[in-house]
């Protein structure tokens, strides 16, 4: 994988995305001299219009990253990929369309914007088509040694089967820690020179994976494999990189310590960040001002109750705020004013309700919070005092999560489904602890484009 702005971003991602800016330049060219050749015009020297093309691919591209044409299922399935292209040039145009008027500087005309689009699709198509599997195939996947056959060992080969895993195990050694879970484990008595082994197996990246670290570091092996350039990494770190979260059953504090992370210096950008917040959050209580007067209206009309509510939420450093919502359940949901958590299909969710939390529409009041600095658009969901107060009893490092400000999406609520469990929670504090490790403008812009995903696909949304 490659790191980019302190996030991971696979090879084949990488390469797939340089391909498909090439062929979106190519398309909006094309569809520039089509027309020109179309009306007989002449053909300026192509810089005089690289504003243009630059506009027309890097929208299309953003947007294809919202709707997830880079996830792997979009690798593995050509039939998953052209949807999602479809999708996204269709969207890419809406906002093409958006940006032309407020800057015609930078604009085509309609006819060269329909015969890019066309070009686009067929060019993108045809080169997933070509590409086939390939790009989530063995070909470009790293090969990992593992030293260790245990249980930890056992899930980094659960994880490499998983579809559109980036690793392939080339083998394991067991290091004689104790019973073993890996069954073709070679063990470490067997192996007279252990660096050899490695390059022999053509492995890139040694996973340290010791079920017991302590007065167990095998350091001359180690030390050895590194100087070979084989890239040597612990089970928390790999898990890290591989999964986008900070995992709870292989941490240690040391490691969350001495890691890096959790940066001080980011002054600037924390500043970028709430400017960013001010404005979008303005401008979203002055637009959708039509829309949630009419769902407030819709909610009034179908229940007894405010059309709003307020709640009690934690957050920055375990501070308490109200944030202000569109009711969706009924005025009687929670009787005695006790936290219920919310249920798959829940009953307490009016007709109306179930609609606008679909389309997230019930969120938007919380712009509100966002513009008085209560909370950010980009962060861990704010959770109620009540779950904080059992949640940090029971899960490790939950306080943590509050070291960053709350916000309306999040790293968790794009990579996992709505939670409503104990389990649910730790799965997403993962998200959220990484999140706040490795926070960075780019890793909020790469969220807010995915959150169209969410919105257009949405998964447990209750």
């Amino acid at each position: 994988m490659i790191r980019l702005f302190k996030h991971y971003v696979p090879h084949t991602v990488l390469l797939l995305g340089l391909i498909d800016f090439t062929l979106l330049m190519l398309a909006a060219e094309g569809g520039w001299l089509l027309r020109e050749w179309q009306i007989g015009g002449g053909i300026d020297p192509a810089a005089s219009r690289l504003p243009h093309m630059l506009t027309f691919t890097l929208t299309l591209q953003a947007a294809m990253v919202g709707v997830g044409v880079y996830s792997a299922d979009a690798l593995l399935s050509i039939r998953y990929a052209v949807a999602r292209l479809v999708v996204s040039i269709s969207l890419g145009v809406l906002l093409l369309s958006l940006i032309f008027f407020m800057v015609p500087s930078v604009t085509f005309w309609r006819s060269n914007l329909l015969y890019a689009m066309m070009i686009a699709l067929i060019m993108l198509g045809a080169a997933r088509v070509a590409l086939g599997r390939s790009l989530g195939g063995e070909a470009f996947k790293r090969r990992v040694l593992v030293l260790g056959a245990g249980p930890r060992a056992a899930r980094l080969e659960t994880l490499a089967r998983r579809d559109g895993a980036s690793f392939a195990i080339a083998g394991y050694v067991n290091m004689n820690e104790g019973p073993a879970a890996v069954g073709h484990a070679v063990n470490r008595d067997d192996i007279p020179h252990l660096p050899q082994h490695v390059l022999r197996l053509g492995a890139s990246e040694v996973v340290l994976a010791l079920e017991e670290r302590r007065n167990a570091l095998p350091l001359a092996d180690l030390l050895r494999i590194k100087t070979t350039g084989v890239h040597v990494n612990d089970l928390s770190s790999f898990l890290e990189r591989e999964t986008g979260r900070v995992d709870l059953d292989s941490l240690n504090p040391s490691w969350l310590i001495f890691s890096d992370g959790f940066s001080a210096g980011r002054r600037l950008s924390s500043l970028g960040k709430r400017l960013f917040d001010i404005v979008i959050s303005a401008a979203i209580l002055v637009l959708a001002v039509p829309i949630i007067l009419l769902t407030a209206l819709a909610v009034k009309l179908e229940s007894e109750g405010p059309a709003f509510f307020r709640q009690r939420r934690v957050g920055l450093y375990g501070q308490g705020f109200e944030i202000v919502k569109l009711r969706s359940m009924r005025q009687d949901a929670e009787v005695g004013g006790v936290a219920v958590w919310a249920q798959q299909d829940d009953p307490r969710v009016t007709r109306v309700g179930h609609i606008i939390r679909k389309l997230r529409i019930d969120e938007l009041p919380q712009a509100w919070s966002v513009l008085k600095g209560e909370m950010s658009f980009v962060g861990p969901r704010p959770e109620r005092p009540q779950f904080v107060a059992d949640l940090e009893a029971r899960l490790p490092y939950y306080a943590e999560r509050h070291m960053v400000k709350p916000g309306i999406t999040g790293w968790a609520q794009i990579n996992y489904p709505y939670g409503a469990s104990i389990e649910d929670a730790r799965q997403k504090l993962e998200f959220d602890l990484y999140y706040a490790k490795n926070y960075t403008p780019f890793l909020d812009l790469l969220i807010l484009l995915q959150t169209m995903r969410v919105i257009l696909w949405p998964k447990g949304a209750r």
